[in-house]
This record gives C-alpha cells, structure tokens and sequence, in this order.
C-alpha cells in the first residue's frame, strides 16, 4: 500500500470518527434542551436508558422547589437552566380542584332549586370564576439550575388585573414560554408577548388585543416557534386569530383573522389547542386545531387545508410522527392520521374513515384533556377520566381500551414515555406507570400527593414534574 492510499485511509477514518463525534454532540445537545410544550417534537419521549421509572417524595428526588402562587404552564429547559412561569395574587386565590364535572353539577343543583339562568350564573361565578376584577396578579418568570435546583433569578414581568376571568382549575398563565436557545419567549393569551435574554434583561414586549373567553374560563394554547417567526393561535368569542411575530423584534409579521365554532347557542368559539409546526418532506405548516375545525396554513398565513370533525372545546396538541400527522378531535371525536400534501377541505363524508390524504381515522378516539404520545409504533391516548387507548400508528388498529386502575379517574396532564413504560399522571398527582406493548400491564404507582395538571419536562436523565406548589427534579439515585 502507498503512502498516498494510507493516508487516504486514514483520512476518511478521521472523517468517519468526526462525523460520529458531531452526530453524538448533537444528539446530546438535543438530549439536555427541552424548548417548548411536549418538548422539541411535541411528543414527549425521553431516550436516556438512566431515567427513574419509580419515585416519590423522597425516592429517587434530586430537589424539589417550591414555586410561589400557580401556573400551570410547563418547565422548559436550555443550557442547563430550568425556565418556569407564575403567577402570585394578592389576597386570596381561589383553589383548583379535581374532575371537570363539579361546576356543571352545581349548576344543575342550582337549577333543580328553580333558581334563574342569571342567578345560577352569578352562583357559579362567585364559586368557580375568578374574575379580572377581583384580583391584583403579578406574573413571574422564574429561572432555576437545572443541576441544584436553586433560583438563579425571577423576573416579575406584568403587574395588575389579568385580561379575563379563569376557571379555579385553570390559572393565570397556564402558557408554556418557548426557546431558540437565546432567548425566552413569554405568551400571555390576550395580555402579551415578552422576550428574554438568559440573564433575565428584557428585550422587547408586544402588547396584545383583549378578546373575551367563552365563560370566562381562561387561556392555554401556547406560542411555537417557526424559524424566525414566533406563532400564536387566540380563539376568542369575538375575533379568532393566528398571528406571526418577529421573534428578534416583537413586531407583527402577520396576522390571519378567522371564524371558526357554533354558529347557533352556545356560540362557542375558544380555544385552548397549542399550534404544531409540521415540517414535512413537502413543505412547513403551522396545524392548528379550533373549534369545530382544524387549520393548517403556510409560513405566510395562507390557509391550506382544513378539516371539520373535531371538538367545540379544542384542547389536545397535533404532532407528527414517523411521517404523519396526529390529530386528537377531542372528546368523544375522532383520532386521525393525515399524510402530507392536502389541499383545500378535506373532512370526512359520511361513512367514511379515510381518504386521499387521511390515512385512517378512529371514531371516538379523541380525548378531552391530555394530548396523545406515539411511542414504539403505538399512539396513546388517555382520557380525563382514566381510560388508556392503544392504537397500531400506521393503521390506526385499536389494540386496547382499558380503565388504567379504579384509582385512575381525573387526568388533564399528558401521558409521557420513555424505556419500555408509559406515565399517566393523576390530577391527585399519582404516575400510574404501564408497560408497553401490545397487551395492557400496569407495573406501578408512583405518588406524590401533589395537585397535578402541567406536562413534564425530560432532559437527559432527569424527569421535571411539576405540581401546585412546586417543581421536582426526578433522577435515579446511583
């Protein structure tokens, strides 16, 4: 062999030792960055073989900080640093409580009483609403060492009345801030957009137009980020919107008014689904899901497709996986999968379960409360009452329908999945852990006793769960 072919050798095995290292920093990186609301792909799958599968408040507990007053939005994480909204209220705050029942059972109390629709509603509303008149807020945004848990800063960015009321099981920022990697990006529904850099300055802040919220049941859709761009989704009683922002500026780069919901009583037109970038092999697409209706349109705003069939209270996020897209319809709707490329409206015709581009459907596969999780071929889906799904992903073949346990009745927050299990986490703030697999196995509880509704934040190998009063770093002990 020549000098010239072993160097030649030797090159490309420099090349092929490089090209490993840079994939493995990559992956790595991705691994310790938890940027938005279900995580990088809006499906929260964890992939570090170390990550606790068993936990309590004092098992397998790295820290645990309390967090002053209530958010229910999600911890993300960049550069080793946890970032955290809240909300703290002068005086007192009405507490949250489980189930999604308890107000429309009062309200039938009230109305076997023979009391008036106004009296019943002014009833309700003192027990149940807390309304932007009754309260003085202070919204906070909290950045806390992901390592020690220990506070870094907290930077108190809107002081005042909120612009709208909240159910008590809501809260005041229930929007999960979202990251470039440089800077964070704030979202209060109705209120404004704030941007900060990694130290806490303020960078810009865009004031936002006040739109009523059907009932005063407050907001939840958080902002995702589309190259430059940072995008939002406000379904309102009075004007619906998706808009675009300059995420180095603040300024409008678009906005795309619409007119989605029931058109007869009662006239309900908000929403609270988070909107999906789909970036698929065709093109970039931000899938929105209103009420009634989802929306998907171009990087400019322009509508592309629509389809009718979901829920008038639109809740659960889309995301992609393995090539297609999910749509979770809501409660008592459909479960889909849709292939990229549709054009113009493709809702289902009666009788039917797929088309051109809706690769199957599942009639009543749709939840109200927790968004879906697709994980080893599966999607997932788990209802605000208990019963856990599993669907086969390319064929939408439903493989199971089962009660969890007759503990497991009230969920809002999100199944999540990593090392062969998958984690439903109870309002009352017990983890029923199942295995997965084509056959329903529950392996575990995990409790934490804790009111529970906020998704999780998975970095590396630990697990951010975040409860009423605070925020758990759970790893496993070595």
């Amino acid at each position: 062999m020549t000098t010239l072919q072993k160097n030649r050798k030797l090159f490309i095995l420099l090349n092929a030792v490089s090209l490993t290292f840079l994939v493995s920093l990559t992956m790595q990186a991705q691994n310790l960055a938890w940027p938005q609301f279900r995580g990088p792909d809006s499906n929260p799958v964890g992939t570090h073989a170390k990550l606790a599968e068993r936990w309590s408040k004092t098992e397998n507990v790295e820290w645990f900080q309390e967090i002053p007053g209530r958010g229910w939005s999600s911890p993300i994480v960049t550069g080793g640093k946890v970032y955290i909204t809240t909300v703290t209220t002068d005086g007192k705050s009405k507490v949250p409580q489980t189930g999604t029942e308890y107000s429309n059972e009062y309200a039938a109390e009230l109305e076997k009483q023979g009391l008036s629709d106004q009296e019943i509603m002014k009833r309700l509303n003192e027990r149940d609403i807390e309304l932007p008149n009754e309260v003085k807020l202070h919204y906070f945004l909290y950045r806390l060492d992901m390592k020690s848990g220990k506070v870094d800063w907290t930077k108190e960015f809107y002081t005042g009345q909120p612009p709208g009321g909240r159910h008590r099981k809501n809260s005041f920022v229930s929007e999960t801030p979202v990251t470039d990697g440089n800077f964070i990006y704030v979202y209060v529904a109705n209120l404004g957009l704030w941007a900060f850099d990694l130290k806490g300055n303020q960078v810009w802040t865009t004031k936002l137009d006040t739109y009523p919220i059907y009932l005063e049941l407050g907001t939840g859709s958080s902002p995702a980020l589309a190259g430059n761009m940072l995008v939002i989704v406000c379904d309102n009683q009075k004007q619906q919107y998706v808009a675009a922002f300059d995420k180095q500026t603040g300024k409008q780069i678009w906005r795309t008014d619409r007119d989605l919901g029931s058109k007869a009583p009662p006239f309900q037109h908000s929403g609270w689904a988070t909107p999906y970038i789909w970036r698929n092999p065709m093109r970039s697409e931000i899938v929105t899901i209103g009420p009634e209706t989802v929306v998907s349109y171009d990087l400019q705003g322009k509508e592309l497709w629509r389809m009718g069939g979901m829920s008038l209270t639109p809740i659960p996020t889309p995301f992609a996986y393995e090539g297609l897209l999910y749509i979770n319809g809501g409660r008592a709707r459909a479960l889909y999968a849709l292939r990229p490329g549709a054009t113009g409206d493709i809702t289902l015709k009666e009788g039917e379960t797929s088309n051109q581009y809706i690769v199957w459907s599942q009639p009543r596969g749709g939840t109200y409360l927790p968004s879906s999780v697709a994980y080893q071929g599966a999607i997932y889906t788990l209802t605000e009452t208990g019963i856990l799904n599993r669907f086969d992903a390319k064929t939408g073949k439903q493989t199971y329908k089962t009660r969890i346990d007759p503990a497991a009745t009230n969920f809002t927050t999100s199944p999540w999945a990593y090392n062969g299990k998958l984690f439903c986490l109870s309002e009352e703030g017990q983890t029923f852990v199942v295995l997965t697999g084509e056959e329903f196995k529950l392996s575990h509880v995990n409790a934490l006793d804790d009111f529970a509704q906020a998704s999780p934040a998975i970095v590396g190998e630990r697990l951010l769960l975040r409860t009423e009063h605070g925020l758990y770093s759970i790893r496993r002990k070595a």
